[in-house]
């Protein structure tokens, strides 16, 4: 049996910067509150919220207007033509418009990320910092530090990746039915339960004419990003944040398991110290996908930080 929300989202589709971008939508503005936006993470969908929404308080829920969109390139956000490669920075654009959006005459919002969206969200409240009233990086922790001379054969990755993308060399596995899509989400998360897997499938991928499932991402996501990842910039952009800040973590440490030794959370903890107004929380019991790990501890974890005084 596969999952059935407690909430619904609705769905809206928005034209924001040459691009027709989906947003997932629960509840409705109260007078005096700030929307809640929550961002995803790579691979991923605005969907993936659905168990942490589900999971907040009616008190919490029923007084705020909540958005999940879907990143360009992932879910049904569609570009106006194809791309073969992502730039970072059109994220922070993307988002801008779309806060514009929900949030006009410059309105602030309460802005979540997981994983690359939490990445997005701390540089965007460098570049945006009247913008936003509290900030939550859940499982963000940026790239590990780069050096000038790296540049050469970063750039020469890029144009080979490029081509490769070209000559199809590069592509997502395709599955025979979403049951395989389900599958995949437990081998990859083995907290995840079944039903929730099986609801996940169907929003994280869909059948072509051929019958095969495909995930809902572009495989120019693939290709590395040709610029390097500055370690001083990031810190200025830590600096310039505003608001007060609540980064939350996994307890099974996924930073280490996937730099092996190249970055690890203590050199994410140093550069944390930027941050003017920061609170860390380490989730019991969960790893990357926090949110679909402990949808209930994750949401009282955020009404507790977003609702103090």
């Amino acid at each position: 049996m596969s999952y059935v929300p407690q909430r619904p989202a609705r769905g809206e589709q928005l034209p924001l910067r040459q691009l027709n971008v989906h947003v997932n939508c629960w509840g409705q503005p109260a007078p005096g509150s700030v929307p809640l936006v929550l961002v995803h993470g790579w691979m991923d969908v605005g969907a993936s919220y659905q168990f942490m929404v589900d999971a907040l308080s009616a008190d919490f829920a029923d007084r705020r207007l909540i958005i999940a969109p879907d990143w360009r390139g992932f879910g049904q956000t569609t570009l106006a033509a194809p791309c073969d490669h992502y730039v970072f920075a059109d994220y922070l654009g993307d988002l801008d418009a779309l806060i514009d959006h929900y949030a006009p005459d410059g309105q602030q919002v309460d802005l979540v990320g997981h994983s690359m969206g939490g990445n997005v969200v701390m540089q965007y409240a460098g570049a945006r910092p009247a913008r936003i009233r509290r900030l939550v990086n859940l499982e963000g922790f940026g790239m590990p530090a780069s050096r000038p001379a790296q540049a050469p054969r970063r750039l020469a990755q890029w144009l080979d990746e490029l081509k490769q993308l070209r000559q199809g060399e590069i592509s997502l596995k395709t599955y025979p039915d979403a049951d395989a899509v389900a599958r995949r989400l437990t081998k990859t998360n083995p907290r995840l339960p079944a039903d929730k897997a099986a609801w996940l499938a169907r929003q994280w991928a869909r059948p072509g004419a051929d019958g095969q499932w495909r995930i809902l991402g572009d495989a120019a996501h693939k290709i590395v990003n040709p610029s390097l990842f500055r370690v001083d910039e990031m810190l200025a952009l830590y600096a310039a944040i505003t608001a007060p800040v609540l980064v939350i973590e996994g307890s099974d440490d996924s930073l280490s398991q996937w730099w092996k030794g190249r970055y690890s959370l203590d050199e994410f903890h140093e550069r944390l110290k930027a941050v003017p107004a920061l609170s860390r929380q380490v989730l019991p019991d969960s790893g990357h996908m926090l949110h679909h790990d402990q949808p209930e501890r994750l949401a009282r974890a955020l009404e507790a930080f977003l609702d103090a005084p």
